[in-house]
């Protein structure tokens, strides 16, 4: 969202207000750092140890003040999140339009991704503008009632911010500790692997880094107790992985331009990797982002620990399949998503992306 807020800040005849939930604090301020953006409201609403019941209900409250003080035209809201949900009904109750970019992604599993494809589903229903990242994106709104009117192809915004975070003399002091060695990338948080899912993928990852010592891994893990928990248990004394605290957006895309491939349970990594041609596995059952799978830049591996054992090992030992994946086009966008939504909004209209 913040490559789309410094470009709406572009456009002299709209006036933009920012407001953050103030999940994850540690994460959320270096994004924001990194992005220069600063927000006109912060809900603060991280709790210890809160549900998906704590985060509901506080978001609700919270955000009802901005909304009745502000009286926005339209609330833009991205993806996924409990809080671009919970904004969204707030919005609904308050019959405020809503634009909900990177719109259309499905799996049609309501209980994966959990809680995210309910909140997509959701806000679908609620929103008038949609954004959509791709053609099919575009196809499952329109297949759910959508007009056609209210939805425009616009590519990803994640693809837009990765042109600003990039660079050429980047340095990191655990790529020194890397070295020559093949750099594996991994990111594993979602809610629905918690628990032995996610002992399967580490027990997978650790078994093949075992076998390889020319490979080495670094991981940034999440904050939730119950992920370092699974990692301390299965990873805590393997020598070519580094555990790592969370690292801000500018290291995070800097590490994908720079890995011999990624394992990932993430979503938007699913796209940023394929900009730089870098193979993923995604542990993960299903994936709202299909378009990566069809065109050979992503490969679902679930969380089945023999699984993700026999794709990581043939990717590190078949140069063929690394290669066919490192050279898929990635359909996801050109990097001038921002631009088209901020048309849209300052217009009415814009050119659509098209995947070549």
């Amino acid at each position: 969202m913040c490559p789309l807020i410094n470009e709406l800040k572009t456009r002299k005849s709209l006036e933009i207000k920012v407001c953050v939930t103030g999940q994850h604090r540690q994460m959320l301020d270096q994004v924001l750092k990194s992005f220069g953006v600063s927000p006109d409201y912060d809900l603060s609403i991280m709790k210890e140890k809160q549900t998906l019941f704590d985060i509901t209900i506080n978001i609700l409250i919270e955000i009802k003040k901005v909304l009745e003080k502000e009286k926005p035209d339209i609330v833009l809201v991205h993806g996924d999140t409990s809080t671009t949900f919970v904004t969204s009904l707030a919005c609904f109750y308050l019959q405020i339009p809503v634009g909900h970019v990177e719109a259309g992604l499905r799996t049609y599993n309501i209980y994966s991704p959990y809680p995210e494809e309910f909140n997509r589903q959701a806000v679908g229903i609620i929103s008038q503008y949609n954004f959509a990242p791709t053609q099919l994106a575009k196809k499952h709104l329109i297949a759910e009632g959508k007009s056609p009117q209210s939805i425009w192809v616009t590519g990803n915004t994640v693809i837009d911010a990765m042109k600003h975070t990039v660079v050429q003399d980047y340095y990191h002091p655990e790529l020194e500790w890397i070295n020559d060695s093949r750099f594996i990338f991994i990111t594993a948080h979602r809610r629905e692997n918690l628990g032995e899912p996610m002992h399967h993928m580490f027990r997978a990852i650790r078994r093949v880094l075992d076998e390889h010592p020319d490979v080495k891994a670094i991981y940034p893990i999440h904050m939730n107790p119950l992920v370092r928990q699974a990692a301390d248990e299965e990873l805590k004394d393997c020598k070519q992985i580094h555990i790592i605290e969370p690292i801000e957006v500018f290291d995070c895309h800097n590490f994908e331009a720079r890995c011999f491939l990624c394992l990932t349970d993430s979503g938007g990594i699913q796209e940023e990797c394929p900009s730089y041609g870098k193979p993923v596995l995604v542990m993960r059952d299903t994936t709202e982002r299909p378009e990566g799978v069809e065109a050979g830049t992503l490969k679902l591996v679930g969380t089945d620990e023999n699984t993700i054992y026999k794709e990581f090992t043939r990717l590190l030992d078949d140069k063929t399949e690394h290669e066919k994946m490192s050279k898929a086009c990635n359909p996801y966008g050109d990097g001038n998503a921002c631009k088209r939504i901020a048309d849209v909004l300052e217009y009415g209209y814009c050119s659509e992306f098209v995947y070549q």
